[in-house]
């Protein structure tokens, strides 16, 4: 087998199933969710499926790469995007030796220009774990890879961590010549602090409307330490909401990810000249204590200036577990939805 001939490709959607019943059948490990960032990828030769490799979010904690790199903890929490884990790697058996080696050389190039088309920021750094009760990671030291220690056994447990896991053999590929000094630097470069690719669902002018509507809702803020406005921290939620964001980090992360001007009509407050973004606690202290009927009301007037139509309507209810009334009796709600908007028309709550 001319090893030139080997191509890598991202697994298309239709070819997911696939990727995930050969990983069950083939890996000591059996096949890995898709969570978060992670990318998919099959090496073949004229069609034939040789190789598989997952990569996705980096490991919280790992004493040995965090050394080698140099970070305290706070920049490490900050800079882990940047790095991203080898979870799964497997030959299949129409595979032969040699193979891997380039394979991985083959994923280090791709995922320099997919990671940023993918996902909104580049990767600096690689690392995987091996265990060496069944491999010596031959294989990750022939295609460039560092080893760099061990870990200290320890595996996640739910909340937290637990011993008993054998020590695995920690690998880092870096993707550029000065990958600690970039990890590690007082401030980051511009394109290595995004973490997403804001996805703007709405045009300009309705992300500039939304802040008249909110006017009128009352702030549960005292007015000390009160540094944005009601309106605009209800207009960058609701708007991060109408663009898929689900959760109190990621609609903090689409708000950092704006620019001046898309700020400016959500009339963020000027501070020094630039537009000082709310902040994730401030977003959900907000949300957390604001009034959910006049919210409601709001959000429903702006949808009958701006919404669009529904040609259908979906009834669904369900009962809320854990939310009892004085009496003790569970809620239920019902809810319109639109089949088109997916917005919600309305909402009922009753025992």
């Amino acid at each position: 087998m001319d090893l030139s001939e080997i191509e890598l490709a991202p697994v298309t959607p239709d070819g997911d199933a696939r990727f995930r019943a050969l990983m069950a059948a083939h890996h000591y490990l059996g096949a890995a969710p898709k969570i978060g960032e992670t990318a998919w990828y099959v090496a073949h030769r004229r069609g034939e499926w040789l190789a598989l490799a997952s990569f996705s979010a980096a490991a919280l904690k790992c004493r040995a790469r965090d050394e080698w790199i140099g970070w305290d903890f706070r920049t490490q929490h900050s800079r882990l995007h940047l790095v991203a884990n080898n979870t799964r790697f497997l030959i299949l058996p129409a595979g032969r030796a040699n193979l891997g080696s380039r394979v991985l050389g083959l994923c280090a190039r791709r995922l320099a220009h997919d990671w940023p088309a993918r996902f909104g920021h580049p990767l600096l750094l690689l690392e995987t774990f091996c265990d060496p009760a069944r491999f010596s990671g031959t294989v990750y030291r022939a295609a460039g890879w560092l080893e760099v220690g061990e870990t200290r056994g320890f595996r996640r447990l739910g909340d937290g961590y637990a011993e008993g896991s054998t020590p695995k053999l920690v690998f880092l590929r870096p993707l550029v010549a000065d990958v600690c000094r970039r990890l590690t630097a007082a401030r980051l470069d511009a394109d290595l602090c995004k973490k997403g690719v804001p996805r703007t669902m709405i045009s300009a002018a309705h992300q500039q409307s939304l802040y008249a509507f909110f006017q009128d809702i009352d702030d549960p803020r005292t007015r000390k330490g009160r540094r944005h406005s009601l309106p605009s921290v209800l207009a960058l939620a609701t708007a991060a909401t109408l663009c898929g964001m689900r959760g109190w980090k990621a609609i903090s992360e689409w708000v950092d990810d704006l620019g001046e001007k898309a700020l400016a009509r959500f009339r963020v407050r000027l501070r020094n000249g630039s537009r000082a973004r709310p902040s994730l606690s401030t977003i959900r202290n907000v949300l957390v204590r604001v009034d959910p009927g006049q919210l409601d009301e709001a959000l429903r007037k702006w949808r009958e200036v701006h919404g669009g139509g529904d040609e259908a309507l979906a009834i669904d209810g369900k009962t809320l577990k854990g939310a009892l009334d004085d009496d003790g009796v569970q809620a239920h709600v019902m809810s319109v939805v639109g089949h088109g908007t997916k917005a919600t028309l309305a909402q009922k709550k009753s025992a």
